[in-house]
């Protein structure tokens, strides 16, 4: 491909044969049929996140409000800092996910990229849930936009931000892959890092609704996660010109970039002052996070000896595999369904 396509709504003269069908660059008819797929792996996808519809309403804050107030001040920083960065990136990535969707000419994927949207919204009423609940108005106007005071926040939203407005500046291919890599790195690095703190106050036994939120929400970026690791597959496979040693090398810086900023986030709004974490345990698990989504993508070993989950941190995903839903996405395969209403809270 030399250029990057919008593709048209309405295009009754498109192909409608599945063996034509294309990730990008497409001529799509954007006629939704389930029977007739081109990527096989969509179907398990689709499954999943309708299985995975929720309220967030339906989770029982009641012991939060009570603990929110009793927390130790390093957790109650933390609680915040880490709830108004999750506030922020899922509210932009709410408002990005249409702008990629708009060059993606596989209807069944542009689909996905539909629930996704949907789901994204639904992180975004959790949090306000959370905050309402737990808060009182002046408390929640002040996490809600900590970025603007606080210049590690800032910096934190500013990366991902920042390759999401170079998209809509100019819609090219080498910054669709960027925004692409982006939300990759936003979905699989930023939202682990950040749900791992939520587990941690979990396991010693506070702010359970909070946890279940997480849970949920966790859940869900698990498919986003797998959806935009097989786009990019697929990519790898149809625009083979797309990732150039150049193109490599800047998924690679990326992604450093990516887990020094988790790191250097994690150290500052975390560091040694919780019981149950740690600065070494933080840069562990960030860079296990980092190497697992490099090497999904087929591209080697980012970070040598960090391929294997650190063993003092192996309690994350058990917390986040506590609602019975098990899912391997760098096999590409879904292991268990389970609507959320069938779900166990075992806090």
């Amino acid at each position: 491909m030399a250029e990057l396509i919008r593709r048209p709504l309405f295009n009754p003269e498109g192909d409608t044969e599945v063996n034509k069908r294309k990730m990008i660059g497409g001529n799509t008819t954007n006629l939704n049929d389930f029977n007739n797929m081109k990527y096989p792996w969509v179907s398990d996808w689709y499954r999943q996140a309708m299985n995975n519809f929720w309220i967030p309403e339906e989770i029982n804050l009641s012991k939060d409000i009570k603990d929110y107030p009793m927390l130790d001040g390093p957790e109650r920083r933390a609680y915040d800092k880490i709830l108004s960065f999750l506030i922020f990136l899922d509210s932009i990535q709410t408002a990005n996910l249409p702008n990629v969707s708009e060059y993606i000419t596989a209807n069944e994927v542009d689909l996905c990229l539909s629930i996704q949207t949907f789901q994204e919204c639904i992180h975004s009423q959790s949090y306000s849930y959370m905050l309402d609940t737990i808060c009182n108005p002046h408390e929640r106007d002040e996490i809600l936009f900590q970025w603007k005071d606080d210049e590690h926040l800032l910096k934190r939203n500013t990366f991902i931000g920042e390759q999401y407005n170079a998209f809509q500046k100019d819609k090219n291919l080498h910054n669709f892959l960027r925004v692409l890599i982006a939300n990759y790195i936003l979905e699989g690095v930023y939202f682990y890092s950040g749900f791992m703190f939520f587990y941690n106050l979990g396991r010693n036994g506070k702010m359970p609704g909070s946890v279940q939120e997480i849970r949920y929400i966790n859940r869900d970026e698990n498919t986003h996660l797998w959806l935009f690791r097989n786009i990019l597959l697929e990519l790898k496979k149809e625009e083979p010109e797309l990732f150039t040693p150049e193109s490599e090398a800047m998924i690679r810086e990326m992604i450093k970039e990516g887990v020094n900023q988790e790191i250097e986030w994690g150290h500052y709004v975390i560091g040694d002052e919780i019981e149950g974490l740690n600065k070494q345990m933080i840069t562990d698990y960030i860079k296990y996070l980092g190497n697992q989504r490099f090497s999904s993508l087929d591209l080697g070993v980012l970070y040598p000896g960090y391929e294997e989950e650190p063993e003092s941190m192996k309690w994350v995903s058990q917390y986040a595999n506590a609602n019975l839903v098990k899912t391997d996405f760098f096999e590409a395969r879904s292991t268990a369904y389970a609507k959320s209403s069938a779900l166990v809270d075992d806090l």
